[in-house]
């Protein structure tokens, strides 16, 4: 891992929706090759902080940067078409695996894949299909290539879903909650990606509730509540029990 190289940094970040003050200043930073687990109650902003990182959420206010690449709000409602070029910048390194899948149900799973391939980076359709082969075998399911979603298991979907997000050779990945949808034994197929991909040592911003997988994987936890971060520290100090009394009072609530 670099340990001076930022991937993402978030500086005063604020985001409403109508009167509810989602996001209160948040700000934090990623660093290459790190692997951050995003934890707290239901409410407190984590889903909104991910979504914003690549601009599915306008945030109101702040500035992230994303593999270099710097886009700063400051109340505007419209955005300037020099801030609509850094967007599709960050969203070509980034790449973003749902709660709820989002395939494309009309699509094989090798056709969900390749899609961005062929129609995002014009990658010749032998080639895309290639590749998209290579990327379903290395999450278990080359036999599933050419299945409809409506065919797969949660956890199946879950890891075609990873694949199509690997095809565009992200530099970081935002995980927002990939097993909260799925039954708990479905949910360690998608975890095992996961931890390989972290051993290879891919950036990797996830939000979960998976206990387990935080304590294994992550370099840092960062505990969310009020839409504030209220600790930013490594798994043992969080688990641990010397934290703020908020974060004790979680820990009660989904451990353990």
């Amino acid at each position: 891992m670099n340990q001076h190289v930022n991937t993402i940094t978030v500086r005063g970040l604020v985001k409403s929706f109508g009167a509810n003050k989602v996001l209160q200043g948040v700000d934090f930073s990623v660093r290459q090759g790190e692997v951050v687990v995003i934890m707290g109650p239901s409410g407190s902003g984590k889903t909104t902080l991910l979504r914003s990182l690549n601009f599915l959420e306008l945030p109101d206010a702040g500035a992230i940067t994303v593999c270099g690449t710097q886009v700063v709000r400051e109340g505007a409602p419209e955005l300037s078409r020099k801030d609509q070029k850094k967007i599709r910048a960050i969203r070509q390194r980034t790449a973003m695996v749902f709660q709820s899948f989002n395939l494309f149900p009309h699509r094989t799973a090798l056709e969900n894949v390749t899609e961005g391939l062929i129609s995002v980076k014009h990658i010749k359709k032998n080639e895309a299909v290639a590749r998209g082969i290579r990327l379903l075998e290395r999450v278990g399911l080359a036999a599933k290539a050419n299945d409809y979603p409506a065919r797969l298991s949660g956890g199946q979907k879950q890891r075609v879903a990873i694949a199509r997000g690997l095809a565009m050779e992200p530099e970081v990945i935002l995980f927002d909650e990939p097993t909260s949808a799925l039954d708990p034994a479905l949910r360690e197929d998608v975890l095992v990606v996961m931890r390989e991909l972290a051993r290879e040592g891919m950036t990797m911003l996830v939000v979960t509730h998976e206990v387990r997988f935080a304590q294994d994987v992550a370099d840092r936890i960062v505990f969310m509540d009020g839409g504030v971060v209220v600790e930013d520290t490594t798994p043992e100090a969080f688990f641990g029990g010397t934290g703020s009394p908020r974060v004790r009072q979680f820990l009660n609530l989904i451990e353990l």
